[in-house]
Parts: C-alpha cells; sequence; structure tokens
C-alpha cells in the first residue's frame, strides 16, 4: 500500500487525543485516521514516566501492524514520557507529539504572566523544562495541574459543577496576579475552553496547541510525499482499551458532535490486540 493511503495513528490516555484528531481532520479532511483511547490506564498524567512510555511503545506497536503511515502522539504526558524514544525505536515512522504551547504564551503575552494547564507528569518532563528554559525567560509561569478535570471530561461533563470548582479554583488566583494567556498543556482540557473563557473573561488569551500539532503533521507528510492524494472525506477507526466501548462510544459522539462507534482492544502484557 503507497504512504499517502495509508493511516495516520493518534493516540491518548482517553478522550482528550479528540482536541487534536478534531483538528487533523479539518486541516486534514481527506486523511485516513486510527484513534486509540488507552482507557485502562487513563489518566496517564499521575503515573510514573517510564510506565506511561512502556504503554505509549506498546500502542505504537499496534499502530504500526496497522499501516500508521505516521503517528501523532495526542498526550503531553506521553509526549514528556515516551516521544524522543518512540522516534529512536521506531525510526522509519515518523512521530508527532505535544510540546506546551509557552513559546507563543511568551512571545505575545502583555503582563508577563502566563497561567499553564497541565498534568504532574508534563511539568515533571524534561521536555516542558527544556521549553521553559529556551522560551520562558523573563515571563512569568502560574502552573496548576487541575486534578480531576481529566476525569471529568472523559466522562463528557465539560461544562459540569464540579469541572466549573476546578477551573475557577485553578484560574482565579492567577488572574489576581496578572495572568493574561492560558496555556493548555493537556489535549483533554481544549474541550472545556468554553467554561474555560467564561472564567477568564475576555482580556485573557487561551491557547489551544491542536491547530500547531495538524500544521506539523501535515508539514511532515509532505516532506515524505505521503499525503493522501484522494478528493473523498478519509475515514476514522476509533479504539479504546477500556471495558465500556459503547460509553465511550456516547462521550465521543458528544465530544465530536457526530456519531462515533467504538471498538475495543486489550491489553496482553505489553501488547495490544484486537478481542477476538
Amino acid at each position: 500500500m503507497k504512504a499517502e493511503g495509508r493511516p495516520i495513528g493518534v493516540f491518548d490516555s482517553g478522550v482528550g487525543g479528540l482536541s487534536v484528531l478534531r483538528a487533523l481532520r479539518s486541516r486534514l479532511p481527506h486523511e485516513h485516521f486510527i484513534y486509540v483511547a488507552d482507557q485502562a490506564h487513563v489518566p496517564y498524567g499521575a503515573r510514573p514516566l517510564e510506565e506511561v512510555r512502556a504503554f505509549a511503545v506498546g500502542i505504537a506497536r499496534y499502530l504500526l501492524t496497522q499501516r500508521a503511515k505516521a503517528v501523532v502522539v495526542a498526550c503531553n504526558t506521553a509526549s514528556a514520557a515516551a516521544l524522543q524514544h518512540l522516534r529512536a525505536m521506531f525510526a522509519d515512522t515518523p512521530f508527532v507529539g505535544m510540546e506546551p504551547a509557552v513559546k507563543p504564551a511568551a512571545e505575545t503575552t502583555r503582563s508577563g504572566v502566563v497561567g499553564v494547564l497541565a498534568t504532574p507528569a508534563t511539568f515533571q518532563g524534561a521536555l516542558y523544562a527544556s521549553v521553559v528554559e529556551r522560551f520562558a525567560r523573563g515571563t512569568r509561569l502560574l502552573e496548576c495541574t487541575c486534578e480531576g478535570l481529566v476525569q471529568e471530561i472523559e466522562a463528557g461533563r465539560t461544562t459540569g459543577l464540579r469541572a466549573r470548582a476546578i477551573l475557577t479554583a485553578a484560574l482565579r488566583p492567577m488572574l489576581a496576579k496578572g495572568m493574561d494567556t492560558v496555556v493548555l498543556g493537556c489535549t483533554h482540557y481544549p474541550f472545556a475552553i468554553p467554561l474555560i473563557e467564561e472564567i477568564v473573561g475576555e482580556g485573557v488569551r487561551v491557547i489551544d496547541p491542536a491547530p500547531a500539532i495538524a500544521r506539523q503533521t501535515e508539514r511532515v507528510l509532505a516532506a515524505r510525499d505521503a499525503l493522501c492524494q484522494e478528493d473523498t472525506p478519509g475515514k476514522v477507526a476509533f479504539y479504546t482499551t477500556g471495558e465500556h466501548p459503547e460509553r465511550t462510544s456516547g462521550v465521543m459522539s458528544r465530544l465530536l458532535g457526530e456519531k462515533v462507534t467504538v471498538h475495543r482492544l486489550h491489553w496482553e502484557g505489553k501488547t495490544l490486540r484486537p478481542l477476538p
């Protein structure tokens, strides 16, 4: 099969990576995608980086068995834990990962105060430290892990009372310190952008990194002459490692605004397989 006809693999710990998939489909409407939600292990954010790396390798191996021509690590935690490892391990396959959008925030902030919402593993990773060192000197970064928000979004409760309480507790103190820009360092969080914008008001910029990831994926595929040349809409196959694919189908359908059918994969040790 020619590279341009093969799918792009996309994975996350859960439904958060759909924010990236949404941007990818908007940018590359003719491409085919395979989306894997590792809900057997969600959330990744509080897990040791070594454990997350093992999950990422297993998912990448599965996507490559499905002839993926590129893999988008649509998870900040997995990118921090495994992106460089995946690129070294599967050198023939391009991997595109998430990088906290600290650079554009630091370049555009007027007050010099930027809020960063991310998971503990993302904050602890070398990738985040490198971005801060390179691009955020002279910028005051206010960090918050928004504990519990991933679980709310996994349940489809993007505007519920619990999500509102978590985000209010995170953002109000940042506003009081002069924050004028918010970086979303977890792919789940863009689904709460309407609520975030309601809390912070019109004077605060909210940065969703997903469009930049879609542009980078397009550049990577174009450089390999691997962009799909078809003129029909691409298709998406959705999978979860969780025990309730019908429940995940409902949540994904609500988040994407279209009917989604999710199929089940299961872990056998460190290997990801379809159910018989």
